[in-house]
């Protein structure tokens, strides 16, 4: 079958985008691997009438509403390669390559993966519980407590005062001397400790608490939380297939979109983390709203 929209990715981005595009009667696929980013956090917060909800269940729901429209087809599985057909749109193969959808116009909703520092112990397996990303969406929880930052370079150290507005906080350097005087002198006026050894491990009573810092030096820096600021890269190799260009980000490469969402590549739209410079659940989906209805339009008046 063809379809007038494919939508890869079956998170916030893409359902919201497939939203918009069922409700203008358009004929939508979308192909989701089960595996959104956020699936390791407890709850979702900061999303309008949703706060505290898990993530998963966040999904599932709006899944369930988006499929009741008949003109919605969902495929569990990955988009392993696209391409132009030259014709009718694109062409787009999934799994081994032994299934294929045809669609007029793409929405790249894949999102991002993070990249962990691979010499410190029992970072992966917190993730999302007491390693945290976004005080926005987590910060709240752990307010008054002991909290970390570990930033990679190039980032610069303005993170760590900002995630002492939740509580006291120290800045674990990791060995790396990246912090200037003025910076330094920033940071030890908003209260953040400034911590230089290298990080062995994070320490907990389970795999995912967090209870301190083990150091190389052999000291323990007590702790609740770690804010970490990942280093990302592209949840799939769509976009560099099919020749779109990309910004660097803050966080990693971002797939480039004007003001409508669509890429450098004709007929298709990027939304949600892999195309944002900024990541939250909320602005993923209103940047699936805005690609769905570009889309919808670009189908109408030609784009």
């Amino acid at each position: 079958m063809h379809y007038d929209a494919l939508v890869v990715g079956g998170s916030f981005a893409g359902l919201s985008a497939a939203l918009q595009l069922a409700r203008a009667r358009k004929t939508v696929c979308i192909v989701d691997a089960g595996a959104p980013r956020n699936r390791f956090a407890a709850a979702s917060h900061g999303f309008f009438g949703q706060d505290g909800t898990p993530p998963l269940k966040m999904i599932a729901d709006a899944s369930a509403k988006v499929l009741a429209y008949p003109n919605v087809t969902h495929i569990e599985g990955s988009v392993v390669a696209a391409h132009a057909d030259g014709a009718n749109g694109f062409v787009a193969s999934l799994g081994h390559g032994e299934q294929r959808v045809s669609a007029s116009r793409l929405v790249l909703a894949f999102g991002v993966q993070d990249g962990f520092p691979a010499d410190i112990a029992g970072v992966s397996e917190r993730w999302g519980t007491s390693v945290l990303h976004c005080p926005y969406c987590h910060g709240y929880e752990f307010s008054g407590r002991r909290l970390g930052i570990l930033i990679e370079s190039p980032h610069p150290p303005d993170h760590a005062m900002l995630i002492a507005e939740w509580g006291p906080a120290t800045l674990f350097l990791n060995g790396n001397n990246t912090v200037d005087d003025e910076a330094r002198a920033k940071l030890l006026a908003r209260g953040v400790a400034i911590e230089p050894g290298r990080i062995a491990a994070l320490e907990g009573p389970t795999p995912r608490d967090l209870s301190s810092v083990f150091l190389e030096d052999g000291r323990r820096v007590p702790l609740d939380a770690m804010f970490l600021v990942p280093r990302t890269r592209m949840g799939s190799p769509l976009a560099e297939q099919l020749g779109c260009a990309f910004d660097e980000g803050p966080f990693g490469p971002v797939i480039r979109t004007d003001a409508m969402k669509m890429t450098t590549v004709p007929g298709v739209f990027a939304a949600g983390d892999a195309a944002m410079m900024f990541h939250n659940a909320t602005l993923a989906s209103a940047d699936g709203v805005m690609a769905g209805t570009s889309l919808h339009r670009a189908s109408v008046f030609g784009a």
